[in-house]
C-alpha cells in the first residue's frame, strides 16, 4: 500500500483546512500580543524607563512568535497554492504595507536606544506603534474582504484575473472588521503588560485594557449584525466530490444575505465558536477587575479564537469566495495541492510542530516573570 493512502484525500484536505486554522490562531496568540504592546506602547509608557520596560516584555519572545506567521504563509503556499496565488497577488499592496511595518520592530528594537536623545527614541516609539498597528488593521480588513467576497476571476486555463484595488479594499465593514482586529489584539497586548509588568506601567495597561476589551465585544457584536444584515454569504448550488481534483471552476455558486449564518443551523455545535468570541472579552474583564493576570491573559485568548474560529465556520466549505465570479471561489474541495503533497506536508507537520510548541514553552519558562526597572538599568543586555 502505498503510504499516503493511508488518508482519504477528502479527509487530508479537511485536516490541512483545520491546520491552516490553528496556525491562524496560533499566530494572533502569539505574535498578537507583540502588536498589542506595541500599539500601546506610547500610551502605557510616559517615561522613557516605562517604555523600555514595556518593550522588554516581549523583546526576548517577539522573533520566536513570528515563526507562527512564517509557517501559516507557507502552508497557505504549499498546501492551497491557488489560495496564495490569488490571495498574495490579489492584496499585493495591503502585504507590501505589513511587510514594512513589520520591518519597522526589528530595527526600531535594535536602534531605539542607541541614542540618548529624546525626539530620536519618541520617534522610535511611534515607528513601532506603527508597526503594531498597521499589520492588525489590515488583517483585520483582509478578513472582512474574505467575507464578502474577492474580486476575482479565473480563466478557464486557471489564469487569474483580480478586478480590485487597493483601495477598494477600505469598504465599511472590512474596516469595521479591521478595527475589531487592532481593539482584539490590544486586549491581547494589554493583558500581557499587565502579566509582565508592575505598578504604574500595569495600572495603566489595566485601564487600556478594559477599554480595548469593551470595544471588542462592540464591535464584534456590531460586526456579527452587519455580517447578517448587509452581506452575502455564498453557497455551492452543485454536487461536488470532497475527493474530487482541484479545479474550482467544477461547481456552481450562488450568493444571497444570511447565508453565511446557515453552517450554525446545520452544525449547532459551531455555535461554540461565536459564545468564546463573547465570554472571552467577559472572562478578561472580570479577571481585570480582580487582578487576575493570567487569567485574563486566558480570556483574551479565548476571544481569539472564538473570533477567528468562527469566521472560518461560518465560511466552510469556502476559504476565498469570488464576488467577481461565483463559480471560481475556493473550496476545502477544489483548491488544495494533490493527494501525496498533502500527506508529505501532515508527516513534516505531525514532526516539526511539537518541537516548535516544546521550544516555545521552554522559552517561555526561562524567561517566566516581571520586567521591573532594575532588570533595565542593571543590564547591558536590554533593549
Amino acid at each position: 500500500m502505498i503510504l499516503h493512502q493511508l488518508i482519504d484525500y477528502d479527509t487530508l484536505r479537511l485536516i490541512w483546512w483545520v491546520l491552516l486554522g490553528v496556525l491562524l490562531i496560533g499566530f494572533a496568540l502569539m505574535d498578537g500580543f507583540d502588536l498589542g504592546v506595541a500599539i500601546l506602547l506610547p500610551f502605557a509608557g510616559q517615561t522613557d524607563i516605562e517604555r523600555r520596560v514595556i518593550i522588554n516584555t516581549i523583546g526576548p519572545v517577539w522573533e520566536g512568535n513570528q515563526v507562527w506567521l512564517v509557517l501559516g504563509g507557507g502552508a497557505i503556499f504549499a498546501a492551497w497554492p491557488i489560495l496564495y496565488a490569488v490571495s498574495f497577488s490579489g492584496f499585493y499592496l495591503a502585504m507590501f504595507a505589513i511587510l514594512m511595518a513589520l520591518i519597522l520592530r526589528p530595527v526600531g528594537f535594535k536602534y531605539r536606544s542607541k541614542r540618548e536623545s529624546v525626539r530620536w527614541r519618541r520617534n522610535w516609539d511611534w515607528a513601532l506603534f506603527i508597526g503594531g498597528f498597521v499589520p492588525a488593521l489590515i488583517f483585520g480588513v483582509a478578513v472582512g474582504n474574505v467575507l464578502q467576497g474577492v474580486p476575482f476571476r479565473l480563466g478557464t486555463d486557471m489564469r487569474i484575473f483580480y478586478d480590485g484595488s487597493f483601495f477598494g479594499l477600505l469598504n465599511p465593514f472590512a474596516l469595521l472588521c479591521g478595527l475589531l482586529s487592532v481593539a482584539m489584539l490590544t486586549m491581547h497586548g494589554a493583558n500581557w503588560i499587565v502579566l509582565k509588568t508592575e505598578g504604574v506601567v500595569a495600572a495603566r495597561a489595566r485601564r487600556f485594557g478594559r477599554i480595548a476589551t469593551l470595544a471588542s465585544l462592540a464591535l464584534y457584536a456590531l460586526g456579527g449584525f452587519a455580517l447578517w444584515l448587509f452581506i452575502d454569504g455564498y453557497q455551492v448550488t452543485s454536487t461536488f466530490a470532497p475527493a474530487g481534483p482541484s479545479n474550482p471552476l467544477a461547481k456552481s455558486v450562488e450568493a444571497a444575505g444570511g447565508l453565511w449564518f446557515s453552517n450554525y443551523a446545520a452544525h449547532p455545535w459551531m455555535m461554540i465558536a461565536p459564545v468564546l468570541g463573547f465570554l472571552g472579552p467577559v472572562l478578561v474583564l472580570v479577571a481585570l477587575q480582580f487582578k487576575r493576570e493570567l487569567l485574563a491573559m486566558a480570556g483574551s485568548g479565548l476571544a481569539i479564537i472564538g473570533i477567528i474560529a468562527s469566521v472560518g465556520l461560518s465560511m466552510f466549505p469556502f476559504i476565498l469566495p469570488s464576488s467577481a465570479q461565483p463559480g471560481a471561489s475556493l473550496t476545502v474541495w477544489d483548491s488544495s495541492s494533490s493527494h501525496v503533497t498533502l500527506f508529505i506536508m501532515l508527516v513534516s507537520t505531525a514532526i516539526f510542530l511539537p518541537l516548535i510548541c516544546a521550544y516555545t514553552a521552554w522559552a517561555y519558562k526561562l524567561l517566566w516573570g516581571k520586567v521591573r526597572d532594575d532588570d533595565i538599568n542593571g543590564s547591558g543586555h536590554a533593549y
